[in-house]
């Protein structure tokens, strides 16, 4: 039975769209998600619910449990992980509201757990192949619904995740740029490579809202300008989660 792992996910929450909805807590072995799940049916599919920074958004980037939240689908029996985020865009052609279908990641977070292996025993080494962090069926099926909906979206996109919670230096920016990152984020990175290492599905859906420090002919990014945009533009992304949903079952 498909069940799927909502992080992020604004606006889901709505009772005209999760249907039969139960708040669920999850003790984990590394300590407590950053929210209680809200699980539910969105059209006929279980969903489980993850607010990544907090139903207030009160936790920073570097303070989310990313090992208990990822634990915590698993043992809720979720058989794929969807994840959405906001991104600053490096490329000039992915403009503010457009959406990115994520297939790889640079890691540039320096402070945080990383890996659910902290040690070995003898002769298991878990060294978990990463070439392709993103699922592949996943993400043909948001590109498959995002064309449904007339959206503006980007096929393929590279995002690094920093730490945060400052946005970049102009030179970081400009550095990124360089690497051949496509977006830039606070959050995908290490959700990616602990699902992948438990063997879930994962994929992420990015919202480009402003363009980082790199670009010289207009202001650097404010805390506002990403809200400003992605509250305009979310509807987007929902709409997108909820066409999607029916078509893992």
């Amino acid at each position: 039975m498909v069940k799927v792992g909502i992080i992020g996910g604004s606006g889901l929450e709505d009772p005209r769209i999760l249907e039969n909805p139960a708040e669920v807590l999850v003790q984990t072995p590394y300590g407590e998600p950053t929210s209680s799940f809200k699980c539910g049916q969105i059209n006929g599919v279980e969903v489980a619910i993850l607010s990544r920074h907090g139903r207030m958004h009160t936790i920073p980037p570097s303070q989310v449990n990313n090992r208990a939240n990822i634990w915590a689908i698993q043992h809720l029996g979720c058989t794929h992980i969807l994840a959405t985020t906001a991104c600053g865009s490096l490329r000039e052609e992915i403009d503010r509201g457009d959406l990115v279908i994520l297939d790889q990641f640079i890691d540039f977070t320096r402070h945080r757990a990383v890996t659910f292996f902290e040690s070995f025993e003898p002769h298991h080494m878990k060294h978990t192949p990463m070439a392709d962090p993103f699922n592949a069926g996943l993400r043909a099926l948001f590109i498959e619904t995002a064309r449904e909906l007339n959206l503006r979206f980007h096929e393929t996109g590279t995002v690094i995740t920093i730490e945060g919670p400052r946005f970049s230096t102009r030179a970081e920016s400009r550095m990124f740029r360089v690497w051949g990152a496509d977006v830039i984020n606070m959050s995908v990175a290490p959700e990616a490579a602990l699902a992948n290492e438990l063997g879930i599905p994962y994929a992420a859906v990015a919202m480009s809202t402003d363009f980082d420090s790199w670009k010289t002919d207009e202001e650097p990014v404010t805390w506002g300008d990403v809200l400003n945009v992605f509250n305009g533009n979310v509807h987007n992304v929902i709409d997108l989660l909820v066409r999607m949903l029916p078509k893992l079952k």
